[in-house]
């Protein structure tokens, strides 16, 4: 479920402290991905980032989902397609994150989200009878893919959608970019999925501001990052409302209505940006206590859960380096 950056995203840079003696920053931004990406890098970096403005670019055309010349449009409208190195990467790696969630982040959830207009922009509550059978093609399980030849296969009437972690893997084909072109300091902005690569050119740890979902002008606490990850989810991103009910972008595929789980926003801070991208889904799927189990279980991310009213808990790797704003409290998970 792609994200709306132009509402100031899920996060703000803050850029203190960068001083006006380090190495010149060089800037490009790039509308892709129905959202503006902005990267920004310090250092003999401006090959880089034409580079880097190119593959955006590129897998843009690969993995839209409205695109006719599109792979993934045509694997859906065709039922079967020989993918691009791209796109095959993505989607294998997606398919296994959507078994390690338990199906809660499902890459055929799309026709159920198109039903309630967030990809079209034309809102309504679809009725019961629709999302049933909308959902009965709802399972990644029947998605088909051979690694031998990168052919995917869909059943009838299956779909697909890879933006739920098309910017996540985006991320790290940039920060793999930057990496060979021996770019150590830099800062993605993927429409608010944030890539901090290296310290900031002082050599301090970046600070990432993280937005307070019930107070969307505002900011929650600042994550100090390098060399990381932050991605957040939340209900307040795009939504609608109707009779005086707010429905949000996040469906949960066991039911094909927006998740009511309890949590107003998910950040997960992490090394992968495609494991952060579906995680962040997932785990505002699963509510507070499923999101520590599953944290607890695989300990390979951290996590800032807030919930609908707005308390805040942090895994505890996370219990040093994220500090409120307005004084908020913050709780740090159990091990």
């Amino acid at each position: 479920m792609r994200r709306l950056s132009i509402l100031w995203a899920a996060l703000l840079l803050l850029l203190t402290g960068c001083g006006t003696q380090g190495p010149p920053s060089h800037s490009v931004t790039v509308i892709a991905m129905d959202t503006v990406m902005t990267i920004t890098a310090y250092g003999n970096s401006e090959s880089a980032l034409e580079l880097a403005q190119r593959r955006i670019l590129e897998l843009d055309s690969l993995l839209s989902v409205t695109d006719p010349d599109s792979q993934i449009y045509q694997l859906n409208h065709a039922g079967s397609h020989s993918l691009s190195p791209d796109a095959a990467s993505l989607l294998s790696q997606a398919l296994e994150l959507c078994r390690r969630t338990g199906g809660l982040l499902d890459l055929t959830i799309y026709p159920v989200v198109r039903s309630w207009g967030f990809t079209t922009g034309q809102y309504a509550v679809p009725d019961r009878d629709t999302i049933a059978q909308l959902l009965a093609k709802v399972d990644y399980t029947q998605v088909g893919f051979d690694p031998t030849t990168n052919t995917a296969t869909l059943p009838h009437g299956m779909e697909l959608d890879l933006g739920s972690v098309a910017k996540g893997y985006t991320g790290d084909v940039l920060a793999a970019l930057m990496a060979e072109h021996g770019v150590d300091s830099a800062l993605l902005d993927l429409g608010g999925n944030i890539y901090a690569i290296g310290a900031k050119p002082d050599g301090s740890a970046w600070r990432i501001a993280i937005r307070d979902p019930l107070n969307p002008g505002s900011s929650l606490g600042v994550v100090s990052a390098s060399n990381e990850v932050i991605i957040t989810s939340g209900g307040y991103e795009r939504y609608f409302e109707q009779d005086g009910v707010r429905y949000w972008h996040i469906i949960d595929p066991s039911t094909g209505f927006p998740a009511r789980s309890g949590l107003s926003s998910v950040t997960i801070v992490g090394e992968s940006g495609l494991y952060c991208d579906g995680l962040s889904t997932a785990l505002f799927i699963m509510g507070m206590e499923g999101a520590l189990d599953y944290w607890r279980a695989n300990r390979d991310f951290e996590a800032i859960l807030v919930s609908d009213s707005g308390a805040i808990t942090v895994t505890p790797g996370l219990s040093d380096r994220f500090s409120t704003t307005q004084g908020h409290a913050v709780t740090v998970a159990e091990e």
